[in-house]
């Protein structure tokens, strides 16, 4: 069968083309490069920012990023874009040991790590800035609440009026300690005040070690108070004063980078249709609401 010329010209033509657009594709690819998690990455010298947003329940997916930017060897320096208000303490401690275990200087592949506070980084979100190399705040940033809090629902006066009873048996005297069905006894308060004081020790040593405090200095303002950022500037809670852009400059000078630093940022969400927002604002809410209601576990909280 005879080929049309015109036919012919124009797969010729296609085939062309579809290769040189796979080269410069491919050419984007060697310079920026794309992640197998949607994130940027880069062959050359980086900043990679890694996001703390809202409460702090869960560090996997924080600790994952940092983990995965640390044995990164085109990552320079690192910065964590604090913006929660805390959350639970265990998750605020394993993050904060990530940090240090990155940016130490025993570490023979150790990486700077600035931390840039965003509307609120307080309580936990401050916890897990404590041993960042340097913290950068803007003026109006709501920081500190360095404290340990727990909470207890009463709700035996809905039992009462629903017409229900609790019957408990435990194998000790505190087994059952922070529930809602019975009145909260002195040794309950005694042993609950002795731990929280406990983890706020732990708290303020943290700070102690991480920002090279007076142990003094941090033990006067860990009392729950909250600080702006300017008012943390000058009682040393943070480093310096400024934006996203003042943290990212740092992290590049403290990581060697000379010039305007190449920024790896976090993958974009996919946008999402009004109704499915909606029902998913709902659910988050809810699981907030249950994480904080939730009693059967004992749960100190670094959070505002």
């Amino acid at each position: 069968m005879r080929k049309h010329p015109i036919v012919f010209g124009f797969l010729v033509t296609s085939a062309v083309l579809i290769c040189f657009a796979g080269m410069f594709v491919l050419s984007l690819w060697m310079l920026h490069g794309i992640d197998t998690d949607g994130s940027f990455f880069s062959l050359r010298d980086s900043v990679a920012v890694v996001e703390v947003r809202g409460a702090i329940w869960e560090s996997r997916n924080i600790i994952e990023q940092l983990q995965h930017y640390a044995d990164d060897g085109n990552v320079k320096a690192i910065v964590l874009r604090v913006d929660s208000p805390g959350g639970a303490v265990g998750p605020s401690q394993e993050i904060y040991d990530e940090v240090k275990r990155i940016n130490d200087f025993e570490n023979p592949d150790r990486k700077p790590i600035v931390v840039s506070m965003g509307s609120v980084a307080a309580s936990g979100g401050y916890y897990i800035s404590a041993c960042a190399d340097q913290i950068v705040a803007n003026p109006g940033t709501i920081t500190g609440s360095i404290g340990v809090i727990m909470e207890f629902i009463d709700y035996q006066g809905v039992y009462e009026w629903v017409g229900l009873k609790s019957n408990v048996i435990k194998t000790g005297e505190f087994k059952d300690i922070g529930s809602g069905t019975r009145d909260m006894t002195a040794a309950d308060q005694e042993l609950l005040q002795g731990v929280a004081d406990n983890v706020l020790d732990q708290f303020v040593q943290a700070i102690v070690e991480g920002r090279n405090m007076a142990p003094e200095l941090v033990k006067a303002n860990a009392d729950g108070r909250i600080f702006s950022g300017q008012q943390a500037l000058e009682l040393g809670f943070v480093d310096k004063l400024g934006n996203l852009k003042v943290a990212i400059d740092e992290a590049a000078m403290l990581g060697g980078i000379d010039g305007e630093p190449n920024v790896i940022y976090p993958p974009r969400r996919q946008p999402r249709g009004l109704f499915s927002l909606m029902f998913r604002g709902v659910a988050e809410a809810m699981l907030d609401m249950m994480a904080e209601q939730d009693r059967g576990d004992i749960r100190f909280s670094f959070r505002h």
